[in-house]
């Protein structure tokens, strides 16, 4: 405070004596998430050990079958990464919004069987309606999730089983008869991939957008609706996670490896949430890094190769089921070390959590005033005469004297 004139009211400092940190969390609405920025460290750290894996594993391949990483062989490598790659950006946009897409998987087997069999009308023909049909399955799941407020795995989970039910319809497995061979351009395919991944990674990493795209992410009471900036963002990611999960499947049906297999792809849902946490995104949603993606897609994908390369036998399955280990951990220390500075400094304690001995701590008592006198003291106001108490009379009472 500053007083300018005697008799005057104390003016206010100036806004310059505001802390900068004060200033920077000030339009932070703690409705939507802890105020500050989330810190990246974590992340930076988690991604330098998936490329030190990277550069392990990709010496290992090149020491096993040199040949894996030169020529066709490398266009086809490629080509693996960019269908992995879609899938886990399918299951990432979704994770970041806190409403996950477990259909993914199902969605890219049926839209390889769509292509499939509708290939030989022509890429536009057999690629157009397949995508629309997506788009329009991943909003009316978006609208439900919204609406209805309700988990995002939970709906999802029920779209799949509306997409297996499609897919069942197949009693045998679809030979692809379109003419597209997309490996001839897989290294434009991977390049755009790569480029698609980092500059979300980037995006995502800005603070105005990181907090707007995790709205949904509960932060008091899941039943609380979070406003409809969230419902629009998590119904659009939904939307863009059925279009890239289609994109998928549309790669492996234009392949013409080998026939498409009418089977229920929950195995790529798994691979799919699994990479995108095992790339850094945590599955509470909001909070994830910007190279995680491409790195954790090239990791399993050499992996698979390898694992070829020494003629062993891997699932999917199991492949995703390790991702889903292996990232769960990672999103412990994603939530623990990611986190906004300021509210880990300022953590509340629980008041059930008081307690004594053992390096517990207690609340501190009130503190206690003086104890009252065991005797009611006389008003000062009104001294006592000692010369009247009767207690110092030598002769009779009154009483005495009185006639009887």
């Amino acid at each position: 405070m500053r007083y300018d004139e005697p008799g005057r009211e104390p003016s206010p400092e100036p806004s310059s004596s505001i802390p900068a940190s004060v200033l920077e969390n000030v339009f932070d609405d703690p409705a939507h998430g802890e105020p500050g920025r989330d810190r990246l460290a974590v992340h930076v750290v988690w991604e330098l050990l998936l490329l030190a894996g990277l550069g392990v594993l990709a010496y290992l391949l090149w020491a096993e079958d040199p040949a894996a990483l030169r020529g066709d062989a490398l266009r086809s490598l490629l080509l693996d990464a960019v269908v992995l790659g879609l899938l886990a950006l399918a299951a990432g946009l979704t994770l970041r919004t806190a409403a996950v897409n477990l259909a993914v998987g199902p969605v890219a087997v049926a839209a390889a069987l769509h292509v499939a069999e509708q290939g030989d009308r022509g890429v536009g023909a057999a690629v157009g309606p397949a995508l629309l049909v997506a788009a329009l399955g991943g909003l009316a799941l978006g609208l439900v999730v919204v609406v209805l407020h309700v988990p995002g795995w939970a709906a999802s989970l029920a779209g799949a089983g509306g997409v297996i039910v499609y897919i069942q319809q197949r009693s045998a497995s679809v030979l692809p008869q379109g003419d597209y061979d997309p490996e001839r351009g897989a290294l434009h395919l991977f390049v755009g991939f790569a480029a698609v991944a980092v500059l979300g990674g980037l995006f995502g990493s800005v603070r105005a957008v990181r907090r707007m795209v995790g709205r949904f992410r509960p932060v008091v009471d899941p039943a609380r609706r979070r406003g409809a900036v969230a419902a629009v963002v998590t119904a659009g990611a939904f939307v863009g996670s059925t279009v890239l999960a289609a994109l998928a499947g549309m790669l492996v049906a234009s392949r013409d490896l080998a026939p498409v297999a009418p089977e229920p792809g929950l195995d790529w849902t798994v691979l799919a949430v699994g990479l995108a946490l095992l790339a850094g995104t945590s599955a509470f949603g909001r909070r994830g890094g910007v190279f995680g993606t491409l790195l954790a897609v090239c990791l399993v994908t050499v992996l698979l190769a390898y694992a070829r390369a020494r003629g062993w036998t891997v699932s999917r399955w199991g492949v995703g089921a390790a991702a889903l280990g292996v990232g769960l951990l990672v999103t412990r220390l994603v939530e623990a070390y990611g986190r906004p500075a300021t509210g880990a400094a300022a953590e509340p304690v629980p008041a059930g959590d008081a307690r004594i001995g053992g390096g517990w701590t207690a609340p501190p008592a009130d503190p206690v005033g003086d104890w009252p006198p065991a005797v009611p003291r006389r008003p000062s106001e009104s001294p006592v005469d000692p010369w009247s108490d009767p207690g110092w009379e030598n002769g009779p009472r009154r009483w005495d004297a009185d006639e009887r």
